[in-house]
């Protein structure tokens, strides 16, 4: 079972790296344009306070999630861009402290759900731990964009491993996504970590194997970095074809990077 408290704890510490990185930027810097098509680091950290507000609601208000899906339905593939630009308008200083208050507001809401609760979602319902650990990945590759935006090179660290759990385990999801049968055998994933250490997925036998660094899957399956780009290792032709589709988040498949976009 997964311990909530260290997921927490963890998002605390993915979402004060960025905050570590965007408080110290002049006003001027939060219109920089970062690699996804028409968002600044403003639209960044818009689109994660917002995206934290409204895990908020599904976690202590369903039936205001359930009206703001509503509201949502008729924009359903422009509302979450749509909101990055509202929130973009902000001051930073304001935005800064609309998104730290969110982290708060989300972690405490989590804490309190009752065990075995699953939580309302756009994609399949999600228990306290799931959620957080969606919260991590998102916060992660946003912070991504917003360091490749300011040509920073960031340090990996162990949180990294719920980013590459989220990626091994919505495989089948990211078939789905593109139209496409997923494979009928599960492959295996075996990712060095930023200590040198293995943290391996799917069956040990597996025919269809995925090797690399834990980094380079990571940003593969956030579509932070084109496949051509990556010390990534595939065995098997499905396994090949996963790295063209693979996608953790929830939605409609993203345009993701061209190949050799930050060489």
């Amino acid at each position: 079972m997964a311990d909530l408290e260290a997921l927490l704890n963890d998002f605390a510490d993915e979402c004060a790296d960025l905050e570590r990185i965007v408080t110290p930027l002049p006003a001027a810097d939060w219109a920089r344009p970062t690699p996804a098509a028409g968002w600044t680091i403003a639209h960044q950290i818009g689109h994660l306070a917002w995206t934290d507000e409204v895990a908020t609601l599904a976690a202590a208000d369903d039936a205001g999630f359930q009206r703001l899906v509503a509201e949502a339905a008729p924009n359903a593939l422009t509302f979450v861009d749509e909101a990055a630009e509202e929130a973009s308008t902000t001051p930073p200083a304001e935005l800064l402290d609309r998104w730290h208050r969110g982290q708060q507001t989300l972690t405490d809401a989590l804490r309190v759900v009752p065990a075995g609760s699953k939580l309302p979602w756009f994609g399949p319902p999600m228990s306290a731990a799931s959620m957080i650990t969606a919260r991590i990945m998102e916060t992660w590759a946003h912070g991504q964009d917003v360091a490749d935006a300011l040509g920073i090179t960031r340090t990996p660290t162990a949180r990294l491993r719920t980013v590459a759990h989220i990626g091994a385990r919505t495989r089948n999801y990211a078939y789905t996504v593109h139209g496409k049968t997923p494979p009928a055998t599960e492959f295996r994933v075996e990712l060095t970590a930023p200590d040198g250490t293995i943290w391996p997925w799917g069956p040990e036998d597996a025919a269809q194997r995925v090797t690399g660094p834990a980094l380079d899957f990571c940003l593969l399956v956030t579509q932070r970095r084109h496949p051509d780009d990556l010390a990534i290792t595939v065995v098997g032709a499905d396994a090949a074809e996963w790295l063209t589709l693979a996608q953790a988040f929830a939605g409609p498949a993203g345009s993701g990077r061209t190949a050799g976009q930050f060489a």
